[in-house]
């Protein structure tokens, strides 16, 4: 997990007294809820970080967290979609096997080589990019995928309510009817009420490729559900030297273990990511507010299409799984894998949490 991680961090973990705020410096720790409640007041600008800095009177030994929670509390979680060409590509072929991972293979290896090489030589929303959509709208060969690809305006939805995540350690959840799914791996930007991008934590976007592939209307289906979202184990803060210009030039990692003796490992650049990154944070405030600070996947620059139980079947989940997920200059988070029903109920809310800093007399 890199116990000795660089920069200053700030996390949620469960302490006797209840969710607890941490911040680390140096790889040293310490409790600073009673300064900072929750990780709201520290994106509202409410509690600044100096003063989180300066709280160093509760130290904590590593030992002493139990449990990471997910290091997001009041804020929404939002999710950019296709935002690298090879997740691009293979929700074409999601599209166009229309969920059905036997065809996926076939799908794959009859995609246009030429329609691939362009799309791939293209920056969305530019004048090139523009005039492929307008000719694949008149030749009939279009998908929301590719306008989200190729066109203006980003996808971004909804991947989950505040405190819905997970945190490390913990275990993700998968849809009792689906059969073809998989982690994305992605860098995830912690942006303040004022817009900006203050941080950066990992998360598994986990996808259901079945569900969404019968149709793209069945997105909130396929990503908001049980134990889908996974965030941590802490949120690195921007400073000079780690900010939105380094992360653009650093490569994420995942791992898979199965039960069954399966591994994968494979590496990619977050370089690839069409739009960069600012733009997406411009994306995310256009128009839109977020009083609380917003969390926002970037993406997934890994496409898992290796073959697992039958060969040209591709990848799906089992029962068990290992995923890990490695940001170097973030760290590494951790969970495992079971069906929703397997999971215990999401209990604790924002009507919970609020009455357990009111009694704790945080508020």
């Amino acid at each position: 997990m890199m116990w000795n991680p660089e920069g200053e961090l700030i996390a949620r973990i469960e302490l006797p007294a209840g969710p607890s705020i941490a911040y680390c410096h140096n790889g040293s720790w310490w409790d600073v809820t009673a300064v900072c409640p929750t990780i709201a007041h520290w994106l509202t600008g409410s509690v600044p970080i100096q003063r989180i800095r300066d709280s160093k009177a509760s130290p904590l030994a590593i030992s002493q967290i139990e449990t990471w929670l997910a290091p997001s509390d009041l804020q929404p979680i939002k999710a950019f979609g296709v935002t690298f060409v090879a997740s691009l590509l293979e929700r074409l072929v999601e599209e166009m096997a229309k969920g059905d991972e036997s065809e996926a293979d076939t799908v794959r290896a009859n995609l246009d080589t030429e329609l691939k090489a362009t799309v791939q030589a293209l920056i969305p929303g530019s004048a090139e990019a523009l005039r492929l959509r307008e000719s694949l709208i008149q030749s009939g060969h279009w998908s929301p995928y590719l306008e989200v690809g190729l066109g203006r305006d980003p996808e971004i939805f909804t991947k989950c309510p505040p405190m819905a995540a997970l945190g490390h350690h913990s275990v993700a959840g998968l849809l009792s009817e689906s059969h073809w799914n998989n982690p994305e791996s992605e860098l995830v930007l912690v942006c303040d009420a004022n817009g900006q991008a203050v941080g950066a934590t990992i998360g598994n976007d986990v996808n259901l490729r079945d569900v969404e592939g019968r149709s793209t209307l069945l997105l909130g289906r396929a990503k908001d559900n049980r134990g889908s979202c996974i965030l941590g184990p802490w949120i690195r803060i921007f400073d000079d030297s780690f900010n939105l210009q380094s992360l653009a030039n650093e490569s994420i990692t995942l791992v898979v273990e199965g039960n069954d003796g399966f591994h994968v490992s494979e590496s990619a650049s977050l370089s690839g990511l069409t739009r960069g990154l600012p733009a997406l944070v411009d994306a995310l405030f256009d128009q839109h507010d977020y009083p609380d600070g917003v969390f926002a996947f970037t993406g997934s620059p890994i496409a898992p299409i290796w073959d697992r139980s039958v060969q040209g079947q591709g990848f799906t989940h089992l029962e068990g799984d290992r995923v890990t997920i490695t940001i170097p200059s973030i760290g590494s988070l951790t969970h495992g894998i079971e069906r929703c029903p397997a999971l215990e109920p999401w209990s604790r809310g924002l009507h919970e949490y609020m009455c357990d800093l009111a009694k704790r007399k945080l508020l």
